[in-house]
């Protein structure tokens, strides 16, 4: 096991779900002071009662460690791990950043661009950028499952090599060995949102994931929408980084429809050897009947392309659909992902 690595003061989990509770659970099991916040009473509860369990193929065991409403958190939080949905990215902070030490920083565990906003409230100075592809869903509270493992980045947001990111990088590993330090944690990002409007895609029908990114009939679609995202990260002068099987070149205006394929084909394998077949999109619209994360993650592409004159017709069109099975509009069946093809 890696040696624990010194940060300044416990380790706070500010959302302690899936990516959240999983990675404090590791920090904690590997020597970390690790101390839980979560909005949810029932979850913080069952932490406080009987520990944090992790099941799944990955590993299963139980940590005790500290839990806390947002409410009862005192201040001079020093390295948190901001691991809320990124529409609560505002909300959290709101609550977390009049509780950070003067020296305190927010590493954003999080689907999307999340890190320009926590910027915006604390500075980049304040703000490390971190990209994670494993899959986890909470079962129950007190209860996550870790289905698979998967590629974990962290950076500065200036690429910059500084003891902070060192440290941060050490910390990561403790959770996955293979974790990253990169110097174009920007990159990861934007190869992570194209892949994740692959993934809202795919939550769109009542089908895996793995089942939707192999079905030839919507290909064209998917490789489209794929390119989209692509062609305005290019255009906003960003250097897409690959992982886990998804290949951002394979969707650059250049690349052949073979090469996409293939990234493709590299996703499905990908996907059915996690236990989490679904994606958590797909768990919102099914399972929790709640709203999804697309207004914080997918809508920006559009906007950001619109400001450097890329239109981005599937990714509106992803949206709008999206918020359609979120209203009731839509069912969430292959019906729905045909409609991506289907001018309104």
């Amino acid at each position: 096991m890696t040696t624990p690595i010194s940060v300044s003061g416990p380790v706070t989990i500010w959302g302690a779900g899936a990516m959240g509770g999983s990675i404090g659970a590791w920090l904690k099991r590997a020597g970390q002071d690790v101390r839980f916040v979560d909005a949810d009473e029932a979850h913080v509860r069952a932490i406080r009662e009987g520990g944090l369990r992790i099941t799944g193929p990955v590993d299963t065991f139980t940590v005790q460690t500290p839990a806390a409403l947002p409410a009862e958190v005192q201040p001079g939080l020093g390295t948190v791990l901001l691991a809320v949905k990124a529409h609560h990215t505002d909300s959290a902070l709101d609550e977390l950043v009049p509780l950070l030490a003067a020296d305190g920083f927010i590493v954003s565990v999080q689907n999307g661009l999340n890190e320009r906003t926590i910027a915006a409230r604390v500075g980049e100075g304040r703000t490390v950028g971190c990209f994670v592809n494993f899959g986890a869903d909470v079962m129950e509270p007190g209860v996550i499952q870790r289905g698979n493992r998967g590629a974990v980045v962290v950076g500065e947001l200036d690429g910059a090599r500084t003891e902070r990111i060192e440290a941060v990088h050490g910390l990561f590993r403790l959770f996955e060995p293979d974790a990253v330090l990169t110097d174009n944690i920007w990159g990861y990002l934007w190869g992570k949102l194209a892949y994740g409007s692959l993934l809202f895609a795919t939550a769109l029908a009542d089908a895996s994931i793995a089942d939707v990114l192999a079905s030839e009939r919507h290909r064209p679609m998917l490789i489209e929408l794929g390119r989209e995202v692509m062609r305005v990260a290019r255009e906003r002068g960003i250097r897409p980084e690959g992982f886990d099987g998804f290949d951002p070149a394979a969707f650059a205006p250049e690349a052949s429809v073979a090469d996409a394929a293939a990234s493709l084909d590299r996703l499905v394998g990908f996907n059915r050897k996690s236990a989490k077949s679904h994606s958590g999109v797909w768990r919102d619209l099914a399972v929790r009947k709640r709203k999804t994360e697309v207004d914080a993650q997918i809508a920006p592409i559009a906007a950001l392309g619109a400001e450097t004159g890329v239109d981005t017709p599937l990714v509106r069109r992803l949206v709008d659909l999206v918020h359609d099975v979120e209203e009731g509009r839509r069912p969430q069946a292959w019906e729905t992902v045909d409609a991506m093809t289907i001018r309104p």
